[in-house]
């Protein structure tokens, strides 16, 4: 199977000057966890997840250190700590480093790409245009729609055994 075979086609976008509260609305409306995030000309720019939202002074869920603790750390981290939880706009906030397959990319290629770097969905896309996105839900879909009886199942201790020896045989 291909990204094109089980991805969602109707994307849901947001531009990168949309307020940060517009995205969370966006999420939680359409039942998603993740936005590509788009400038005024379509291009892909970024994404914004649940995961970046997470770290918001307005919830109270920003990070917080001792003091001690901070004035040891590297100042460009501390900043960009204190951007994302105060960020109002999309851009401030977002994932620039957007992991993209093609559509014809095998769905094995896919889980490695999600599995390795820990992300839960891929932006498809064909050339430079944004054309669907796979995630996690869309992969357990996949796998419902094939059901028990898309491979041979051994009944057998010894019928597995045969085909082991007949793999290693090959």
């Amino acid at each position: 199977m291909k990204a094109a075979d089980v991805m969602t086609r109707r994307v849901i976008t947001i531009h990168d000057d949309a307020p940060v509260g517009e995205a969370a609305r966006l999420m939680l409306q359409d039942g998603i966890s993740g936005l590509p995030v788009v400038d005024h000309a379509g291009k892909l720019v970024g994404i914004v997840t649940e995961g970046d939202l997470l770290r918001r002074v307005e919830a109270g869920t920003e990070i917080r250190r001792p003091h001690w603790l901070e004035l040891m750390m590297d100042p460009g981290v501390l900043a960009a700590e204190y951007v994302r939880a105060h960020g109002r706009q999309v851009s401030e906030i977002m994932t620039r480093s957007v992991i993209t397959v093609a559509e014809d990319a095998e769905l094995e290629g896919i889980v490695l790409v999600m599995e390795k770097l820990g992300v839960k969905r891929v932006v498809v896309t064909r050339g430079e245009g944004l054309v669907g996105i796979v995630s996690r839900s869309n992969l357990l879909q996949a796998l419902a729609k094939i059901g028990p009886e898309a491979g041979p199942t051994p009944a057998s201790d010894d019928s597995i055994r045969q085909r082991i020896l007949a793999e290693m045989e090959a």
